[in-house]
């Protein structure tokens, strides 16, 4: 997988999670949401890495993660969204409703609002997650 691959996945996973979203099947759609996420930080880890060039195995082993912010961390987009979270209240806020979400969501059902919730907070034009990662990746 590389970070094409990765790119790729992350409008996949969001247009699934919309479908379900439409399909009032929250569960679903919040769980794949909160993959696409993933997804995007990986396609921004894998840009740090030239082809042919051997990645460090730390950063290699901590990236198999589910977990954002460990994600937005070893991705080097700390500084970064902490710089616009202080210039973007709403950005921030959705940083907030995003790091909620866990794998551990497959498990849990979720309701039409706390899915729209973390839907728009990844997907908003001027102020959600993807679009902001989209400009890194």
């Amino acid at each position: 997988m590389n970070r094409k691959d990765l790119q790729n996945l992350t409008d996949i996973r969001l247009k699934d999670a919309q479908a379900l979203f439409l399909a009032k099947q929250f569960s679903g759609a919040y769980y794949l949401a909160g993959y696409a996420l993933e997804c995007a930080f990986k396609a921004c880890i894998a840009k740090q890495y030239k082809r042919y060039e051997f990645p460090d195995r730390k950063i290699v082993n901590d990236s198999w993660t589910h977990d954002l912010r460990k994600l937005a961390s070893i991705a080097k987009l700390d500084e970064i969204r902490d710089e616009r979270a202080k210039q973007d209240d709403i950005f921030r806020k959705n940083w907030d409703v995003s790091i909620l979400w866990s794998e551990e969501s497959r498990y849990r059902t979720a309701d039409r609002s706390s899915c729209k919730t973390l839907i728009d907070a990844i997907m908003e034009e001027h102020h959600g997650l993807i679009p902001w990662i989209k400009a890194l990746w």
